[in-house]
């Protein structure tokens, strides 16, 4: 894997895009979480995907596809970063979270499987939590029932599954994740069977758009709450999302409309994480959806002071 181009704070979060041994192009990322230090908490996402098939309208991985990666190519993303900040591979760090959450819907590629279930003896790493999120594809079924095995074989309460599901409305949530996948039963039940007593709740991601309901009721019906959190990002502002219309309805100023929505879901007894993050890394791109569809077509890109730095390192 060649590393081609780089962008971001080294503070906050870096940007990387790399070219494998087949010529194709990848995306991954570091962060950070001010004011923690990088020992206390380091944010590893990795694709899985050569870009993604689902085509969700708020995503820029979805501009193209072109399969599926390898193992060895998931983890060549993880061994540069771990090299290039543990050279000696002891990830002396309290919270290593390795997020299969960048480029392509994870339960697509087997071979994150078998990332998941080598990590361990690949790495020194004690503080390591992986780290699905997903949107349930109906075709998924194997993978998931695979991962239930990997995760209370190998980790029990230090992995962290999350659902993107966006709307508690059916048909918008349909028009936002155009694949099919599983209903909020399903999902449900899934989650009550990967769950385990005193472990980390499952998370239901909502990326809210202005007139995307989250009704705490409909929730209720289906997600327990002792099993379930709901944690709630704005929507990126991603290329696709501008095109399509989509407006975030959480931004950091509209203090007073998201306190009385996470109050709404916490009288349900709901843990609720807000997430808005580092609004720097917006511009940095760590967490605005994927960069590499402009880079495919711009070798050098500026945004906001921030440009693309080439690379010739392996």
């Amino acid at each position: 894997m060649k590393v081609t181009a780089c962008a971001g704070n080294d503070d906050i979060a870096m940007v990387y895009i790399a070219q494998t041994d087949t010529g194709k192009q990848i995306e991954f990322v570091e962060s950070v979480q001010p004011p923690m230090p990088r020992e206390k908490k380091w944010v590893i996402i990795v694709s899985t995907l050569f870009g993604c098939p689902v085509r969700c309208p708020i995503c820029d991985a979805g501009s193209f596809y072109q399969g599926k990666l390898t193992k060895d190519e998931i983890f060549a993303q993880i061994d540069f970063l771990v090299k290039k900040r543990f050279p000696d591979s002891k990830i002396v760090v309290d919270k290593f979270k390795i997020q299969f959450a960048r480029l392509g819907e994870p339960a697509f590629n087997p071979a994150v499987l078998e990332v998941i279930e080598e990590l361990p003896s690949r790495y020194n790493a004690p503080g390591l939590m992986p780290c699905i999120s997903t949107i349930a594809p109906a075709s998924a079924a194997i993978f998931f029932s695979r991962l239930i095995d990997i995760k209370k074989n190998l980790y029990r309460n230090r992995f962290q599954l999350q659902f993107s599901i966006h709307t508690t409305e059916e048909r918008l949530r349909d028009r936002l994740i155009p694949a099919s996948k599983w209903n909020f039963t399903q999902i449900a039940a899934y989650g009550e069977r990967f769950f385990d007593t005193g472990g980390r709740k499952i998370a239901l991601n909502f990326a809210l758009a202005r007139k995307s309901p989250l009704d705490p009721d409909t929730l209720s019906r289906y997600f327990d709450p002792e099993v379930f959190l709901i944690k709630i990002t704005p929507i990126n502002p991603t290329y696709s999302a501008f095109k399509n219309g989509f407006v975030s309805l959480i931004d950091s100023n509209n203090h007073s409309d998201n306190n009385k929505l996470i109050q709404r879901l916490r009288d349900r007894g709901y843990d609720v994480i807000l997430s808005i993050g580092e609004l720097e890394e917006n511009q940095i791109g760590s967490n605005c959806g994927q960069y590499i569809a402009g880079y495919l077509n711009e070798k050098t890109r500026i945004k906001d002071g921030y440009s693309y730095v080439l690379h010739d390192q392996i």
